[in-house]
């Protein structure tokens, strides 16, 4: 069994500034050449956090920077790798914002939801819209109009065209999702996707539940959760 990998090995929370300046010979067993995160604060209020390879360094540092009146005491968290080090900074500083920060902070492998969400919102909106208006627009529309043929079950959620994947007895077929809601298999277009499926059981089945996306980089899951 792979043995679990832990973020954070050690802490030290709540150290006055003077701890630097006073004990730095026992300071010096639990940081000098560790990685890590620490936090800065003035009168129990955060100042600034940061992380470094070196503790010790970039603590004794701070100690005459710019920010060297601007706290009183600190905090430390040690950890055993880099990995995802710089994303957790950012998160910490995205959330608590301190005063001391001037960088902005992103997340280069993280998908914003926010024109995700905003479309989801623009559909419910327009379909519920639409429920209120339905009586109206039956009445005004002309008998000689000829009806556009409804889309595709998938049609609602589409924004664009996007790569969809089954998994059957060990193996993994990939389709594509259309503008208009329709799947193309394998020179062939399903209106649904339980439809699509199909071809590769060999029976009636939930496609839905079948076929999955890439709703972030990495993380698949069913379609179905396009429906929520």
């Amino acid at each position: 069994m792979k043995k679990r990998q832990h973020l954070l090995v050690q802490h030290l929370e709540n150290l006055s500034r003077r701890v630097l300046e006073e004990y730095q010979d026992i300071i010096r067993q639990y940081v000098k050449g560790r990685r890590g995160l620490y936090a800065l604060y003035r009168r129990d209020k955060l100042q600034y956090v940061g992380l470094a390879s070196d503790l010790r360094s970039r603590l004794r540092r701070h100690l005459r920077d710019r920010h060297a009146r601007t706290w009183d005491s600190f905090s430390l968290y040690l950890t055993l790798g880099a990995d995802s080090l710089r994303e957790l900074e950012a998160l910490l500083i995205r959330i608590a914002k301190p005063r001391g920060n001037r960088s902005k902070t992103r997340f280069p492998r993280s998908q914003d939801l926010r024109k995700v969400f905003t479309h989801q919102v623009r559909v419910k909106q327009h379909d519920e819209l639409d429920s209120l208006f339905v009586e109206s627009i039956r009445r005004t529309r002309s008998p000689t109009r000829k009806r556009t043929a409804p889309t595709a079950p998938l049609g609602r959620y589409v924004r664009k065209r996007f790569a969809i994947q089954l998994t059957y007895k060990g193996r993994t077929y990939k389709a594509l999702v259309r503008r208009d809601g329709t799947i193309r298999l394998r020179a062939r277009v399903f209106r649904s996707p339980s439809m699509a499926a199909v071809l590769i059981i060999g029976r009636p089945v939930n496609g839905w539940s079948l076929w999955k996306y890439e709703r972030a980089p990495g993380e698949w899951v069913r379609i179905d959760e396009l429906r929520k």
